[in-house]
């Protein structure tokens, strides 16, 4: 709480044209575990409360919940002195319903009365499992209420990798109802997001394999996966949030640098699939050698690209490069 009160008040953010203070528009409600329980439990609901009041003004608001898990403490010590009867780790039973009853308060609606105003509430509800396990009865309630789930994962947190979230447990049920959405701004979005799941999946497996017995013995295919599945971590799913040119990035740059990994990667597996039925054999690291360096640097850099560039200027940037890539696999299977 005292880095949200230090940091807040230097952050900006941009509203129609005008740049203002996030702490001027934050409500913070703060109650810490030493706190009594009674305060403890009703924070959630004053949050959610607060909540509401400013979506039935007609704004949009984002309610960050830390933690689910500490609230969900109280209400077993509450349950606890009134001597119900407990469920799963002395928690109540209606554990999940009171979870629900909160989520349930999320949503978009349209105002009763004059002037006519539509609002919305977003729930981030964050749970901190004891010793992370999943099966804690809080974790497993709140997923089976969610849609969307991020896990955070300690590992990539002390390699200095943020957002630090797990692309292999994280998931959104929404994706089928939003493709309609994708498909009219850019309808190659949604394979290049499968394609990249695909290759991060196939990564993870990849890597117990390596250490067992080394890279090595994996073929070319494989090598091509995880040297891409490298920069798909590195260069698109690490963001810095305090950079300018990384703070944001619109669907619009998301999709090209999109493009440009997966036409990479698409034609490195065309290549070493191709060469494999000539007498001219070729590798990933021959592949690597032979390609020009700028436009591998310029892979790696596409995150620099400024989000505050105009839309057109940003995506002739992107579609630049991955003709550039589609032109240097040519000349390298055919010069």
């Amino acid at each position: 709480m005292a880095e949200v009160l230090e940091e807040f008040p230097e952050l900006t953010t941009e509203l129609n044209g005008e740049t203002h203070s996030i702490m001027k528009r934050t409500c913070l409600v703060a109650n810490t575990s030493n706190m009594p329980v009674a305060a403890r439990e009703a924070s959630i609901y004053t949050g959610i409360t607060l909540a509401e009041y400013f979506r039935d003004m007609g704004y949009n608001v984002a309610m960050m919940a830390d933690s689910t898990s500490r609230w969900a403490e109280a209400l077993r010590e509450i349950s606890g002195r009134l001597a119900e009867m407990p469920a799963d780790s002395g928690f109540p039973a209606h554990l999940g319903s009171k979870l629900a009853q909160f989520y349930e308060r999320a949503g978009k609606i349209t105002c009763i009365g004059s002037p006519n105003r539509e609002g919305s509430i977003t729930i981030v509800g964050a749970v901190s499992p004891p010793g992370g396990d999943f099966s804690d009865p809080v974790t497993s309630a709140t997923l089976d209420i969610v849609q969307v789930f991020w896990g955070l994962d300690k590992k990539l947190a002390q390699r200095k990798h943020f957002p630090s979230i797990d692309w292999n447990i994280s998931y959104s049920n929404y994706s089928d109802y939003l493709q309609e959405y994708y498909n009219t701004r850019d309808p190659e979005f949604m394979r290049y997001k499968e394609a990249v799941q695909t290759i991060l999946q196939e990564e993870n497996d990849l890597i117990e394999i390596v250490q067992l017995v080394g890279k090595d013995s994996l073929d070319e295919g494989q090598k091509a996966t995880l040297e891409v599945a490298k920069i798909i971590k590195d260069e698109f799913l690490q963001q810095n949030a305090f950079s300018k040119y990384d703070y944001n990035c619109p669907l619009y740059k998301t999709v090209g640098m999109l493009k440009c990994i997966i036409v990479y990667y698409e034609n490195c597996c065309k290549v070493l699939k191709e060469s494999q039925k000539s007498e001219k054999k070729l590798s990933m690291a021959l592949i690597e050698d032979a390609f020009d360096k700028t436009i591998i640097l310029d892979i790696k850099k596409m995150k620099f690209i400024d989000p505050s560039l105009p839309e057109k200027e940003v995506v002739r940037q992107l579609n630049d490069l991955a003709d550039k890539i589609e032109n240097n696999f040519r000349t390298l299977l055919h010069g």
